[in-house]
């Protein structure tokens, strides 16, 4: 599967990696140092049930590079996990070697780089021996580099769910899997009817006929994804759940990720219209999965909804508008709202439960949850 990538955003995402990596080996030798009187001291608080030494903290992460993927892996860092990326482009595996060797900066104990291919599950299978879980990122490009999200596309999605979802079945050590879809696999749906709920949670579904007929390759191909994972994890026993994230941003995260912020704003007027034009900070989202992944062990089941803010004001939708250089009436339209989109309204509550009564401080950061 060919990935094409600017120069800048390559050299973006090495350097991201290269702070990360610093990062990580900083926080190893301060480990280190949290000895006393032969007791470790961990700097992070365990679930009783989970059942993981420190050897047995090693996952992985798949489009460990990706503007969602290096923020998840440096949340594993900073709660103590080993972390394997799984890359599908010789040219990244040789500049991160390149890297390596020439600034020393990866603390092998703590990072790995493989290279497996997506489309064969006996390479994924390879990649994931040893690791006890896998976040599947879903993390994928336009080759064209223009069109966002081609219907092309959908199918690879779908594809390489299915083989991400068989690898870790296959795996002896694998033990659960952690999947990001979107929310536009839960929000398209034809509102005119009046069977559709008012509530958009973790239980609802976009209609598949409705994406084809509007277009809406991405959000068909993260709604077939999911399900298509979910198919599998019912079939073999696979311990799942599914995070289905609002439009993710950051800093910088129209240049940082393209594809994904392109095509998830085609339909931004209809879902402004309809309540479910919703956005994520890169960082909460990361958060997320961790926890999502950790509280698999005891209440973490199923789907979950992500998101930070609900566009609703035109205040916000010009500034998102200014973020990613769109033009205000591609975000919100005119001032006259269409009478097809019925208002909804979107509710993250069962994430913000689990959250709440799993968080714990794998570093100093500042919690907030939304709820709606």
């Amino acid at each position: 599967m060919g990935i094409v990538k600017s120069e800048e955003r390559k050299k973006m995402e090495y350097e991201e990696f290269r702070r990360m990596s610093l990062a990580c080996a900083g926080v190893h030798r301060r480990k280190d140092q949290e000895e006393f009187g032969g007791k470790r001291f961990p700097s992070r608080v365990m679930d009783d049930s989970d059942d993981e030494n420190d050897q047995d903290r090693l996952v992985c992460v798949t489009g460990g590079l990706s503007f969602l993927g290096l923020a998840i892996v440096n949340h594993l860092f900073s709660c103590g996990y080993s972390v394997r990326i799984i890359v599908d482009n010789p040219e990244d595996t040789e500049n991160l070697r390149e890297m390596e060797r020439g600034q020393g900066m990866i603390n092998r104990n703590a990072i790995s780089v493989v290279m497996a291919k997506l489309t064969e599950v006996e390479s994924l299978s390879m990649a994931f021996q040893g690791c006890r879980g896998v976040f599947h990122t879903s993390a994928f490009v336009d080759p064209a580099g223009l069109s966002g999200y081609t219907k092309s596309m959908v199918e690879n999605e779908v594809k390489v769910s299915e083989n991400v979802m068989k690898a870790c079945a296959r795996t002896q050590s694998v033990k659960k899997c952690v999947l990001t879809s979107s929310l536009l696999a839960c929000v398209w749906r034809d509102t005119a009817q009046q069977d559709i709920p008012t509530v958009v949670n973790h239980d609802c579904w976009s209609q598949e006929s409705f994406c084809v007929d509007r277009k809406l390759w991405y959000a068909l191909g993260k709604l077939r994804a999911e399900k298509a994972a979910w198919r599998i994890a019912e079939e073999t026993g696979l311990k799942l759940t599914t995070i289905c994230p609002g439009l993710i941003t950051g800093p910088q995260f129209c240049f940082r990720n393209p594809t994904a912020t392109i095509a998830y704003l085609k339909g931004a007027k209809e879902m402004y219209e309809g309540g479910v034009l919703a956005t994520v900070d890169v960082n909460r989202l990361a958060e997320a999965h961790v926890h999502v992944f950790e509280a698999m062990n005891k209440t973490a089941f199923g789907r979950y909804i992500c998101f930070d803010e609900v566009i609703e004001r035109e205040e916000d939708a010009e500034r998102l508008a200014r973020e990613t250089n769109l033009t205000k009436s591609k975000i919100c339209g005119g001032t006259e709202s269409s009478s097809v989109h019925r208002r909804l309204r979107l509710s993250n509550r069962k994430l913000s439960s689990l959250m709440a009564t799993t968080l714990r401080p794998c570093y100093n950061q500042r919690h907030h949850q939304s709820e709606y």
